[in-house]
């Protein structure tokens, strides 16, 4: 393969524009999957004296740093008891995590209650924190781990569980199980470890980006007279300068930094040869101008791009699927001289064949290498917190050599041979993909994917991508209202105690339904033969609406319970039970907010639940058909809300029914003809039956594009 010729060699980072600061680091290495990473981590940590501080989109206590191995060290494997053990080893070590205030929505994915295990139960030099400083949809997407602010890491790779696994990527590894003991695909990730003035200046970052979330200062830990780099990590580079980039939403009192964009756009625009990426998601429309430039060009770089074959669940494929086919046919039809090409790891033997890639690396000919947490959407370029770094030779050809092997290393990897192959094959081809199809086809190989989507689903998303994978904050406090009554401060002697009790049965009931065998009883043929009983029973009607506010309350999902009186009670008396049932079931948890009261709902709820009590206030109406319509937070979780947060009873009631009515409708029907269409097949009850569905779909699109664009802010996919 040629080497780059003409003007590489002109330095492309600029400090202020697309990198925030280049610091020099005596040494810097590439960790290629967890196993590596999590090795590494735990092993500077061991010799940390200091502080050790995580930012981090998701953090588990449960995460095993050693997931092959039984500890030699004498401490925990788990991230957890390893942090809070090591802390109390060592006098004057200090451990600040700050991870992504990820909402009560997303409970049921992450560790139940994160800051039991990493900070009630834990040394008090060791904080945990939640990070809520963000716009309307906006994440805290870094993932940053700075010892002694003498070494850091910076990557892809969170401190969480499913993501451990070698290299290798064994179809079937043993160790690749979760805290449950449950088995999770091969997982492919990359993070960066720099160590000098460069990882100071990273904990700089982390040093600011808690005293932003916090509000409390930290101070900068003292030059280190020990050296705390990984133990058995061969450093690929050696004195080099390193650019740190950042993306960090615009806020009322902070203007938007965008240097990451900046960077991927320059990046693209000086590549001459070989483009070489990994990365979850291909989406941005920021990004993709760029590339059609340099494809549609007569001559130009050989775009080979990696990710997964498909996106993690119906809702991805159908959302950020469809964003990534769009992109994919935009890239096609820009590309003249067949020099792009999107394709995924395949390994012999995995269940879908196709790794699943996570990892966001861009490598631009022999000159440049980024390694963050920026994937390729808009939402990473404007609108989500990152952290990316940068490498660039700028005619070294040391340094040149660093990134080539880099390279080699992953291509190795991904094909199944050893990285001298890779480089061998290079020198033998003239052409980037020319060398890689030479050494493709084996039990580990790259294959090219086309992912396209249905045309019907295609036409129903909106052609602005913004509420699907948005660059903009959401200007939430525009759409839903935002005006609260003046804080009355009410005694909360004799409510405490309740609304105490209601919260823990509350999360016991939602871990009840994930973890037990309670989990049996939403078994859809359960709760319709336990429905088709109650309508042969005397009082049904009472009963039915009984059952299903008792349900509501015990977190039972709200849609599967409409479902079932769909499929039991037909079209007419399923729409009237699911609309009464509905009504009654939020009427119920809207009174018992009330009793508990705003002040006991601030104490108890956290930050998540009370910016949701900001916005169902005084415009009640507009603000709970929205809350309706969107996934804010769970059915009773919004009820209890709003309660507390004294929006009328008149406008809570005929929100709900503006909000709630038309899809309650459209379920029930569509399950009533969906029946009829099983049962004896004909052309009409299909056509009703898709007719609905695409109904029911364009309701929600047309819901979410209308909150999108509302004064051309954007929803969050």
């Amino acid at each position: 393969m040629r080497s780059p010729d003409g003007p590489a060699g002109a330095p492309l980072l600029e400090p202020g524009r697309n990198v925030w600061r280049t610091g020099q680091a005596t040494r810097a290495a590439i960790l290629i999957d967890a196993a590596e990473y999590f090795g590494a981590v735990r092993s500077s940590m061991l010799a940390a004296r200091h502080s050790i501080r995580v930012l981090g989109w998701d953090l588990d206590s449960r995460t095993r740093l050693c997931a092959d191995a039984v500890p030699d060290d004498g401490l925990p494997a788990c991230l957890g008891p390893f942090l809070d053990a090591l802390v109390r080893r060592r006098r004057g070590l200090r451990i600040d995590l700050l991870e992504w205030d990820f909402a009560m929505i997303y409970a049921l994915e992450r560790e139940f209650l994160p800051a039991a295990s990493l900070e009630w139960r834990t040394h008090g030099r060791l904080r945990f924190r939640l990070d809520g400083r963000h716009p309307a949809g906006a994440s805290h997407h870094q993932k940053v781990v700075v010892i002694d602010d003498a070494v850091a890491f910076v990557g892809g790779i969170d401190l969480t569980q499913r993501r451990w696994d070698t290299s290798e990527h064994l179809p079937a590894d043993p160790r690749r199980v979760d805290s449950d003991g449950v088995a999770y695909p091969p997982f492919h990730d990359v993070q960066m470890v720099v160590d000098g003035d460069c990882a100071r200046m990273l904990g700089d970052l982390a040093r600011q980006r808690w005293a932003d979330s916090v509000g409390a200062p930290i101070p900068p830990a003292p030059r280190p007279s020990h050296d705390p780099w990984p133990a058995g990590i061969e450093p690929g580079f050696q004195d080099i300068a390193v650019g740190i980039a950042r993306t960090v939403p615009a806020t009322p009192e902070t203007p938007l930094c965008d240097e990451v964009r900046r960077l991927h756009e320059d990046a693209f625009a000086a590549a001459r040869h070989s483009v070489y990426v990994e990365n979850q998601y291909y989406t941005s429309s920021i990004i993709a101008p760029v590339i059609e430039a340099s494809l549609a060009a007569d001559e130009g770089p050989e775009f080979l791009m990696l990710s997964r074959r498909a996106e993690s669940g119906w809702l991805e494929e159908v959302t950020m699927g469809v964003l990534r086919a769009r992109w994919h046919a935009r890239l096609r039809r820009a590309d003249r001289h067949g020099r792009y090409r999107l394709c995924c790891p395949e390994i012999d033997g995995l269940a879908g064949d196709c790794l699943n890639l996570h990892s966001k690396v861009v490598v631009i000919d022999d000159r440049l290498l980024l390694v963050g947490s920026a994937n390729l959407n808009n939402r990473s370029m404007r609108l989500d917190t990152e952290c990316v770094l940068a490498i660039d030779a700028a005619g070294d050809a040391r340094v040149a050599a660093g990134i080539a092997a880099v390279r080699h290393r992953l291509l190795a990897e991904h094909l199944g041979v050893d990285p001298a192959r890779v480089a061998e094959s290079e020198r033998a081809h003239e052409g980037f993909f020319e060398a890689v199809d030479a050494l493709a086809g084996g039990r580990r190989s790259l294959v090219p994917i086309e992912p396209d989507v249905d045309p019907g689903v295609d036409s129903l998303l909106p052609p602005d991508q913004a509420p699907i994978d948005p660059a903009e904050p959401i200007d939430v406090a525009r759409l839903v209202g935002h005006f609260v009554p003046p804080p009355r401060r009410r005694p909360l002697a004799g409510r405490l105690w309740i609304f105490g009790v209601a919260t823990v049965v509350l999360l016991a009931l939602t871990l009840a339904w994930r973890h037990t065998s309670l989990a049996q009883l939403l078994d859809l043929g359960l709760l319709v033969d336990y429905a088709a009983r109650l309508r042969e029973m005397p009082f049904s009607p009472v009963l039915v609406i009984g059952s299903f506010v008792l349900a509501s309350l015990a977190m039972v999902p709200v849609t599967l319970l409409i479902a079932v009186v769909g499929l039991v009670f037909g079209t007419l008396a399923g729409v009237c039970y699911a609309l009464v049932g509905a009504i009654a079931s939020a009427l119920a948890a809207y009174l018992l907010g009330r009793l508990l009261g705003r002040d006991a709902m601030r104490r108890f709820a956290g930050a998540a639940v009370n910016r949701l009590s900001r916005k169902v206030a005084r415009r009640g109406i507009v603000a709970m058909a929205t809350v309706r319509v969107l996934p804010i937070a769970p059915f009773t979780v919004v009820n209890l809300v709003a309660g507390a947060s004294h929006i009328r009873l008149r406008d809570y009631i005929l929100g709900t029914l503006i909000g709630m009515g038309p899809g309650i409708v459209l379920t029930v029907v569509f399950i009533d003809r969906l029946v009829d269409a099983m049962r004896e097949p004909g052309p009409v009850d299909i056509a009703v039956a898709a007719a609905i569905a695409a109904a029911m779909i364009a309701l929600a699109v047309g819901a979410q594009r209308l909150v999108g664009t509302d004064d051309g802010s954007a929803a969050r996919a």
